[in-house]
């Protein structure tokens, strides 16, 4: 159960990243390399809808389980605040908050939802490595 719940905080770790990487890396290649901006699926406003539903599930998974270790809260809202900005960079940022708003806004919150699991797995490790060097009564 351990390695799955390790698995799950860096799978969106990763996937965090490959948001960010995505919000910064991919308007640098169109910059570079316009004549492919239209072979890029990746441009499409559908690839941050994939992304959020595979986060939300993952890092929900992850908090939770997490939460039941160290119940420390702030950790969870960290990422909830992260993941509800992310949600809503996906759904709304283009309509509402144009290119650089939603970029930002996705940026901010994947970091938010990075910084989270990282301090969730942290707790985590800590609270096993207090209950193995603990004497058994």
């Amino acid at each position: 159960m351990k390695k799955l719940l390790d698995s799950s905080d860096k799978t969106a770790v990763a996937l965090s990243f490959v948001c960010v990487l995505h919000c910064i890396a991919l308007p640098l290649v169109l910059l570079a390399l316009p004549s492919i901006s239209g072979l890029l699926v990746l441009d499409d406003e559908r690839f941050h809808l994939w992304l959020v539903f595979i986060v939300i599930p993952i890092s929900i998974f992850a908090l939770i389980s997490g939460f039941l270790h160290h119940k420390r809260t702030s950790v969870f809202f960290v990422s909830a605040l992260g993941m509800l900005m992310l949600i809503a960079a996906a759904l709304f940022g283009h309509d509402y908050l144009g290119e650089k708003g939603e970029v930002g806004l996705t940026l901010f919150g994947s970091i938010l939802i990075a910084v989270g699991h990282l301090r969730n797995l942290r707790l985590r490790r800590v609270r096993v490595c207090r209950n193995l060097s603990e004497p058994s009564l």
